[in-house]
């Protein structure tokens, strides 16, 4: 028995499926550790979270087992090892975790409470384990709850029970606005019930439209906080702990400063394109620089992530395009530093309309050649996309992809977009922040009235309410599943919240085509909000 411990905490960036790659980072990771008693790594680490159907091929979860039995060999000397994996006991298909010690697979334990919402659905792939009891190490008894088995009492309290001495918590829990105060209030409840001290893990780094933002922390039985990691970064941080006359607890270490609004949103945006590139292999992105708002503020999150060398840049100028748009998309790539382009697309547009007059011959122009125009620019960025490698982002804020403001094939066209889940009433903070941080988008693209210049004097307005009442109404029936009586009791005409209900229904078949993006919000499209394309119901019919 012994009244001091080493345990390092690994807040790191795993990539999905890369199990030798992880392995090595893990190896890595241990190694600059080499005095401690034990290292701790996040959920499902060796093969990354969330693997989803992938653990339902028995290859993968072999591959994962051979990893983590290699990865014992190693522990003869130097730290043992809580290493989160994939493991079939018998026919049972179990998300867990392994306590690697003197050369072997000590011992093993099984997540219990397996989450079945929003974003999560490991019902599907996972069998819950019994629950679990405390791991003997070094004559400590260490509980060692999965992520979701400490967002309710009955795993931590039966540890407590069982003579657990430190709670040691390894998660994948995906980034959403403000969840760092959520899992804190959530972790101070699990501390008072079960009076010991609680090390909260989490993994970092970007999978698919998932961003962990890391944000580790330890909490001691008197529920002061000892450690607190950064967002949005990879750290391993070395705690120290000693046993008193009240039980064992952390000694004070560093305290790092957490963004908050419009700051952890960019981080989060930028994390979450960078990853998606490179763990995707793609040499750089390009995107339509239109003097617009929102491309503007992708390509600075592109630079943020990337580098300006690996952002391209192409206006796409018609009829249409004022000259205001022009300076201003010229003048932020300059600021921004990145490869700029001038593709006018008069030559294709036309084309299609004299391809199409025949049958087009009597008809009123509308839509359908505004839409032209949005996918002879799609056309142009695909084939650069083709010819150079690199992949195209598109620029559509959740305003507009909730309204279906967007083109199919146009400029909805792209293989990811980092503000998918921001409001357009954000996107412009989001403008003003990034230029405290250094002036990369002229002011008048964030002072300007929005438009998609498909026409003369086309407005957004002409179409929307101004922004500022859309995401008002849009945050009640996307975000809070609010009636439409209850979203007109807070001031909105009841016409107009019928229509944008009507628009928001009717464009689901946009968004179940739309590029995969960032998830910043509690019910992003896709996977937390999941609603059915052919849908007849509309409030107070």
């Amino acid at each position: 028995m012994t009244d001091r411990l080493s345990i390092a905490l690994a807040q790191l960036n795993p990539t999905l499926g890369a199990v030798s790659a992880n392995l090595a980072k893990a190896r890595e990771a241990r190694a600059a550790v080499k005095d401690c008693d034990l290292i701790l790594f996040p959920e499902l680490f060796i093969c990354g979270y969330p693997p989803e159907d992938l653990v339902l091929r028995p290859s993968f979860v072999e591959a994962c087992k051979a990893a983590v039995e290699e990865l014992a060999r190693d522990t003869v000397t130097g730290p043992a090892i809580l290493m989160g994996t994939p493991w079939r006991d018998g026919p049972l298909l179990h998300n867990a975790v392994a306590l690697l010690a003197n050369g072997k697979v000590e011992t093993l334990r099984y997540k219990y409470d397996l989450p079945n919402y929003g974003v999560f659905d490991e019902k599907r792939v996972f069998q819950p384990g019994p629950a679990p009891g405390p791991i003997s190490f070094k004559g400590v008894r260490l509980g060692v709850p999965i992520c979701e088995d400490v967002w309710t009492e009955e795993v931590c309290e039966t540890l407590a029970e069982t003579g657990a001495e430190i709670l040691l918590v390894p998660n994948g829990s995906p980034f959403e606005r403000n969840k760092d105060d959520v899992r804190l209030n959530l972790i101070v409840a699990r501390v008072t019930e079960t009076g010991l001290p609680l090390a909260y893990l989490n993994q970092v780094g970007g999978q698919d439209e998932l961003v962990f933002d890391g944000a580790s922390f330890v909490l001691n039985a008197d529920r002061s906080l000892a450690l607190q990691m950064p967002m949005f970064e990879e750290e391993i941080a070395v705690t120290q702990w000693q046993r008193g006359e009240n039980g064992w607890h952390m000694l004070p270490g560093e305290t790092a400063k957490l963004p908050e609004n419009e700051e952890e949103t960019w981080k989060a945006c930028v994390l979450g394109l960078r990853d998606y590139v490179l763990k995707n292999r793609f040499p750089g992105v390009v995107l339509g620089l239109s003097g617009g708002i929102d491309s503007a503020v992708v390509a600075a999150m592109a630079v943020d992530a990337l580098g300006a060398e690996r952002v391209h840049c192409v206006m796409l100028p018609y009829a249409y395009t004022s000259r205001d748009s022009l300076v201003d998309a010229e003048e932020c790539a300059k600021l921004l530093g990145v490869r700029y382009d001038v593709v006018p697309i008069k030559q294709p547009v036309e084309g299609f309309l004299s391809a199409l007059e025949p049958m087009f011959e009597n008809t009123q122009r509308g839509i359908t050649e505004e839409n032209i125009q949005s996918r002879s620019r799609g056309v142009i960025l695909m084939a650069i996309s083709n010819k150079f490698g690199s992949m195209v982002l598109t620029t559509g804020n959740k305003s507009e992809m909730s309204v279906g403001y967007a083109t199919l094939y146009g400029d909805m066209n792209g293989g990811y977009n980092p503000i998918k889940d921001v409001y357009k009433t954000e996107v412009y903070r989001l403008a003003a922040w990034r230029n405290t941080q250094g002036f990369v988008i002229p002011e008048r693209i964030i002072t300007k009235a929005p438009t998609a210049e498909l026409r003369e004097n086309q407005k957004d307005q002409d179409s929307l309410p101004p922004y500022d009442v859309l995401d008002d109404i849009l945050n009640g029936l996307v975000e809070n599943e609010q009636p439409v009586a209850e979203i007109v009791r807070r001031g909105h005409d009841e016409a107009l919240v019928k229509r944008i209900q009507h628009m928001l229904y009717i464009a689901e078949y946009k968004r179940r085509q739309a590029a995969p993006g960032v998830k910043i919000t509690r019910r992003n499209f896709g996977r937390d909000r999941r609603y059915p394309i052919t849908n007849a119901f509309r409030d107070g019919r």
